[in-house]
């Protein structure tokens, strides 16, 4: 314990603290009841006692901490409040008592008071309404809706138009141009050429006007009055025309960083449509005997344009559209003070981020981490915890976040995907977050699951 001589209020925050983590409740309260003010007090980490007390699973003393006033949104140097790091360490029963605790109230064991982690690419505005897909009146009739928009797509580049609001970043702010049936009338009379896309319906904004009703029962009237929204990609001839005819917008080249720049609401969008695009036009024939194939479906399954094709006689050949587990990790040392980063040939010039790769068949989120980090880097890791997840849409993958705890520390890179990996300390880490200066290294940005995770190990006790 560190020497807190001649500063005796430290060495009370201290054991309040060290009472809080180990769990006794006794002395705990006894401390607080001679010094109450003590109660918010932080360390040099920004950590309070609620947060030992979460961290290490605590309920009780969680629960005499909330009831002598404790302030829960307190947040410590990596922004996380005792809500988030009991979220984490998969603590439902005092995630929810911190959710819900109102003057001392019981807490609500229910797991769907926790709000779940969001990153960039996974918020949207649209209930996909997947049970719609089927109906192809209902779609010919959302298709020719006055209301209904279209988001014009061609080579999976997004037609956008820049709001200005970002005039510091190469990459301005941008938002989806959105088209509506009169636009793109001329080329829907040509589905032959074009790839249709159902996105979904817009979801309503919720009023305290409004009736209840069951939301396991459909309304069709309901659907009907939604706007839909659909991806409609078109080829570059016909893109070069349209742009030529409305200079207000662009077809946004090149996609990757300029697709991390739209809104939240609207990265989601572009998510879907891309992922969707991208696969169907990648795979246009048939897995099963080669011959060409159709959208169906609101452009979810592929149909073999063979009738004799086997692919017909049951679901399990039919062509759906694909999706690429992906995990990617923050490897942890095992001092708990130093993270694992590396760096691939085609990263720009100073970029580290987490390790990552594609998960194969018949294999876990788990030994997938332990065998990419391992290939890539020659570290060893043991224990893995899953964190969040992202679609990544170039072209549709799906990073699975975790964070994984090394066994061994020597690094021998593969050379092969991985050119440099390095053990990076907290400090380093934390001063590349916290500032914007120019360094000898950079992590991914914030839009990017990485640093999501990077963050996420800097918010978690060097002792965990």
């Amino acid at each position: 314990m560190a020497d807190f001589q001649g500063n005796p209020k430290q060495q009370l925050i201290s054991e309040l603290h060290n009472f809080a983590a180990v769990g006794d409740k006794v002395r705990l309260t006894t401390l607080l009841s001679h010094s109450p003010s003590l109660i918010n007090e932080t360390a040099e980490n920004g950590w309070t006692a609620l947060m030992y007390a979460v961290r290490n699973g605590h309920f009780e003393i969680v629960q005499a901490l909330l009831e002598r006033g404790c302030d829960r949104s307190v947040t410590n140097r990596s922004n996380q409040t005792a809500l988030d790091i009991a979220t984490f360490w998969g603590y439902k029963s005092i995630a929810n008592l911190l959710a819900n605790v109102k003057g001392g109230l019981e807490p609500l064991l229910q797991s769907s008071e926790i709000r779940e982690h969001e990153n960039y690419f996974c918020r949207t505005f649209l209930d996909r309404k997947s049970e719609k897909r089927v109906d192809s009146k209902w779609l010919d009739m959302k298709q020719k809706d006055p209301t209904t928009v279209y988001v014009l797509f061609t080579n999976l580049s997004p037609l956008a138009t820049s709001d200005g609001s970002d005039s510091s970043s190469q990459y301005p702010k941008v938002k989806l141009h959105r088209l509506y049936y009169k636009d793109v009338k001329e080329y829907l009379e040509h589905p032959e050429t074009v790839t249709l896309i159902f996105l979904g319906l817009e979801i309503p904004v919720k009023s305290d006007s409004l009736p209840a009703r069951n939301e396991n029962e459909p309304n069709e009237d309901e659907c009907n009055g939604l706007a839909a929204w659909f991806a409609l990609s078109i080829d570059k001839p016909t893109a070069e025309r349209f742009i030529q005819e409305h200079q207000n917008c662009y077809f946004l080249q090149p996609p990757m960083p300029a697709l991390l720049h739209f809104s939240e609401n609207e990265a989601g969008v572009v998510a879907q449509a891309r992922s969707a695009l991208a696969w169907d036009s990648r795979y246009q024939f048939c897995p099963t005997c080669g011959s060409a194939t159709k959208l169906e479906d609101g452009g979810y399954r592929k149909a073999c344009l063979k009738g004799d094709c086997p692919s017909h006689q049951g679901i399990h050949n039919t062509c759906y559209p694909r999706v690429d587990p992906v995990v990617i990790m923050q490897v942890i040392h095992p001092d708990g003070n130093h993270c694992l980063l590396g760096r691939k040939k085609r990263f720009p010039s100073g970029m580290f981020s987490c390790l990552a790769g594609f998960v194969e068949p018949g294999e876990t989120i788990e030994n997938a981490v332990r065998r990419e980090v391992e290939e890539e880097s020659g570290v060893k890791v043991g224990h893995v915890q899953y964190v969040s997840c992202q679609p990544w849409p170039m072209p549709s993958s799906l990073m699975i976040g975790c964070i994984a705890v090394a066994v061994s520390t020597e690094i021998k890179v593969d050379n092969i995907e991985i050119e440099d990996a390095r053990w990076f300390s907290r400090e380093q880490i934390v001063e590349i977050l916290n500032t914007r200066n120019q360094s000898a290294f950079f992590i991914p940005p914030h839009q990017a699951i990485a640093h999501q995770l990077i963050k996420h190990w800097i918010g978690m006790n060097a002792s965990l």
